[in-house]
Order: C-alpha cells, then structure tokens, then sequence
C-alpha cells in the first residue's frame, strides 16, 4: 500500500507555507509516504509574494512552479513521485479550489483566471481534462460552490488551525455525488503527514494520479 498527500504548500511558492522542499521531502519520507501532490496558492498573494508583476510579458506560471520544482528535485534523492497541482482562488471571494492535470495553458495568464469566477472556469477546466476539488468547503470565510462547478470535494480536511466541518463536507459530497479526497493541507512541520490517501498502487505521474482521484479506489489517512 501506498501513502499519498494530496494537499501540500511550500515556502518557496505560498506565501502562507513555512517549510523548505528539503525540510518537506524529509518529513514525509520518515512518515513512509510514497508521493506528494503539491498544491501551492495560486492567487494573488502568492504573485505579490513571488514580485511577479501580472501584468509584465514574465513566465508566471514558471515562477509559481518554483515549488513544485524544488519538491520535485527534493523527492527525487528520496525516492517520492512528486505530482503538479494548485490551489486556486478567484477574485469573486475567499473559496479554494484544488486542480490536478492541468495543461499549461490553462493557468497560463493569472490576471485572467482571478477575475473569471468558478462558472466560468469550471468548463474550461473540464474540457482541459483537468480535476477541480473544492478545499474545505466549509471553513470560515468559505461557501460550497454549486456542485455543477465541482468534480470532488475535500471532505476530509486535517489543518490543525482550522474548523473545517468536515462532516458537513461529506454530507455535500454524498449529497451530489463527488468525487471525495482528504489531505493533510500541509503549511508547518505539525501538519507533515497528517492525512493523505493510501491507495494499492502507486501513480507514475500527474496524470495517472488524476485518474487515482476519479475512481475513488483507495482510503483515507488520518482517520
């Protein structure tokens, strides 16, 4: 069996995360993990933290990879398959989004997809193949989006600093019938490991891990 975190920040991309890749590799590699899905912030803090001007001709998408780059080189010395993802948030309010297999050019230009609202990204994510999960849906300064938007729900959300409702979360999934994940939500070093997935086999790349997520075939951790 398989141990995978699917919801991670790094310090070198979101502004809120407070640990290095090296630090991050080490702790889930002590912890048995298998695989890592980085999740780092994709909103306008993290361009602001990163001095990426939105509005400049810079490769945006490259600077807020830098991340999930250093995790990748971090976990390769360790053995840990690293996946791509993100945590989106739009201008239209404080709910987070978590995206897996996305093609470049769908996060390409920042400005335009913080100002276009989940209605009208949601198709555009769908028709790119990728997955888009509501995070913690039910946390302080967050609504449900209307499941037609969604692919899945984090029901089950292990951020220590949180009241995630996370029964509420599972009523919603089960209510539409969702996809359902649960992550760790790791910022510090008392979140490293605290939830992920445990699945019977392991994902070779961002794709494959994607398709993981759809079929609903593995458990929880954390519970």
């Amino acid at each position: 069996m398989y141990k995978i975190e699917t919801h991670l920040h790094t310090k070198h991309t979101s502004k809120c995360g407070w640990l290095w890749a090296e630090d991050l590799a080490a702790g889930y590699q002590a912890a048995g993990y298998s695989a890592i899905a980085v999740t780092d912030h994709y909103n306008r803090t993290t361009f602001e933290y990163l001095n990426v001007d939105l509005g400049s001709d810079a490769d945006k998408l490259d600077a807020f990879l830098t991340g999930y780059y250093r995790m990748q080189e971090a976990c390769a010395k360790r053995g840990i398959t690293v996946y791509r993802g993100a945590e989106l948030r739009f201008d239209e309010c404080d709910n987070d989004y978590l995206l897996y297999d996305w093609p470049d050019e769908l996060l390409r230009e920042p400005e335009e997809i913080f100002r276009m609202g989940i209605a009208a990204f949601a198709p555009l994510a769908r028709q790119a193949g990728a997955l888009l999960i509501q995070a913690h849906p039910y946390r302080k300064g967050c609504t449900p989006a209307i499941a037609c938007y969604l692919d899945g729900v984090e029901v089950k959300n292990l951020n220590p600093r949180h009241e995630n409702f996370n029964a509420r979360a599972e009523e919603y999934a089960s209510q539409f019938h969702l996809l359902r994940t649960c992550g760790s939500d790791c910022h510090r070093t008392e979140d490293i490991a605290a939830g992920g997935i445990l699945s019977r086999t392991l994902p070779a790349d961002t794709k494959a891990f994607a398709a993981l997520l759809r079929s609903g075939d593995f458990t929880f951790l954390g519970e």
